[in-house]
């Protein structure tokens, strides 16, 4: 049995190593610990699923343990796309989830991303899960429900799939139908993707879509470029138009052009906000802090209104709940749609409306290379200890000057932004690492900016091991 490690305790989901920091029984714990929150809420009912490790099995049987250990009612929607248990949420008659995921972590991680009676949790409330457990709050409320007349919960099953897909293809028509390269890098969205696409009219040729926990073939996450090159060699060898690729979970997604552009999600977001604007005009558009700095300028054409805010889906999700705002999206990948939509992120719903607005096209990757852009970098990584992240940055806010900037933001790590270009250093939520992102209008200023970007890391931590 291990110990309860904080440390897994992440800032918008929980996400630990099997065998090392996560096992069944701190499974157990947590389930145990949201049960007693989701009825602390007036929910007596949790619908759970989970991706395609090879873990899933045992890590949501003692979730579901755990759950029903408090009294509370289990729905297990079975090996799903984590937005199939945001959407079973919406009609199941209970508005609390947890999704049994690694995401984009490696093989021997799972974790878990949980919607509580609604809300996509962080923070103080994923703190909140820790503490009942160290202090034994979840030991008497398992006894308290054993000496209960009413007992353990009881656990059921239920098909989501087809709930979740007549609902997408009700909503959406395409123009005419489009050839397209869907990349799952083996994860759970394989199981889904190519039934969606085809059904929507779609000639669809699929990669890696046989859900394997292992990810032989290549790490299921589009935000970085090595693991889109097989949507390329296809896009570049047959006549398909456009390429979609998701991330283990199926809640973010990657767009490479017939001829192999990468249109990363901030420019994805441009062409969304253009569509949505035109239903919502004068609204927030909301985008996470490693954005393109062409997304602000392009919302204001397009009668919105530009809002830059802290990077993480549960944090991006409750902003745009207090905004109102009808679309947000992240540059990981997370786009959330509450135009037409629920508001949870979703990489197979994302590719459905964006096939819906190229459909309309003649040239579909002309309309996407022909977004704003400029010289950038894809997210960088700065490997460090456990928490040295954290560090870092907080020390970096305090004591780092950039001179000649226009503006330091520092709602999430540090932003700096010049006449010609930005440089972004932040802690990574979810890994040990220091996540940072450069554009600029030329090589020249991007060398500049990294060069300020190095010159006051190595200040403060004089060994870094800088990607630049």
């Amino acid at each position: 049995m291990l110990p309860l490690q904080n440390s897994i305790f992440k800032a918008y989901d929980i996400r630990g190593v099997i065998g090392k920091t996560l096992d069944a029984t701190i499974a157990r714990q947590i389930g145990q610990a949201f049960g007693m929150a989701a009825r602390a809420r007036g929910e007596k009912t949790v619908v759970i699923g989970r991706d395609g490790r090879l873990s899933g099995a045992e890590m949501t049987a003692a979730l579901a343990a755990g759950l029903q250990d408090v009294g509370v009612d289990v729905i297990d929607v079975g090996i799903v796309v984590t937005p199939m248990v945001y959407f079973a949420t919406h009609i199941l008659g209970t508005q609390s989830g947890v999704m049994v995921t690694g995401s984009h972590n490696p093989p021997d991680y799972n974790g878990f991303k949980m919607v509580l009676v609604g809300e996509a949790i962080y923070g103080d409330t994923i703190q909140a899960l820790y503490q009942a457990i160290v202090t034994g709050a979840v030991k008497d409320a398992v006894a308290a429900q054993i000496t209960a007349a009413g007992g353990s919960g009881s656990y059921s099953t239920h098909d989501i799939k087809d709930a979740y897909l007549q609902r997408i293809l009700s909503d959406v028509t395409l123009a005419k139908p489009l050839k397209i390269v869907v990349d799952c890098g083996n994860g759970v969205a394989g199981a889904f993707a190519g039934e969606l696409y085809r059904a929507l009219g779609c000639e669809v040729q699929e990669l890696f879509c046989e859900v394997d926990g292992t990810f032989p073939n290549h790490h299921p996450d589009p935000a970085h470029p090595e693991n889109l090159q097989d949507v390329i060699h296809a896009l570049q060898t047959t006549d398909a138009e456009l390429g979609l690729a998701f991330d283990g979970d199926g809640d973010r997604l990657g767009v490479v052009t017939k001829d192999g552009q990468i249109i990363y999600p901030d420019r994805q977001l441009m062409l969304f906000a253009a569509d949505v604007l035109t239903r919502h005009p004068g609204r927030e558009i909301l985008y996470d802090v490693k954005c393109t700095r062409h997304l602000a300028p392009w919302i204001i054409k397009h009668g919105g209104k530009p809002l830059m805010w802290k990077t993480g889906h549960s944090l991006v999700k409750a902003k745009m709940r207090e905004t109102a705002a009808p679309l947000g999206g992240e540059m990981s990948g997370h786009v959330f749609f509450k135009d037409r939509w629920y508001g949870f992120d979703d990489g197979l719903y994302a590719g459905v409306r964006l096939l819906e607005l190229l459909s309309r096209e003649d040239d579909p990757s002309a309309v996407l290379n022909a977004l704003p852009q400029s010289t950038s970098t894809p997210e960088l990584q700065l490997t460090l200890a456990e928490g040295e992240n954290f560090s870092l940055i907080a020390t970096l806010q305090q004591q780092a000057q950039f001179p000649g900037a226009d503006d330091i933001i520092k709602i999430d790590g540090l932003r700096v932004e010049y006449p010609d270009g930005f440089g972004l250093v932040r802690a990574s939520n979810t890994t040990p690492v220091a996540v940072m992102r450069f554009e600029a209008e030329s090589e020249a200023a991007l060398a500049r900016i990294q060069a300020e970007f190095k010159r006051v890391i190595l200040a403060v931590k004089p060994d870094a091991n800088l990607p630049f």
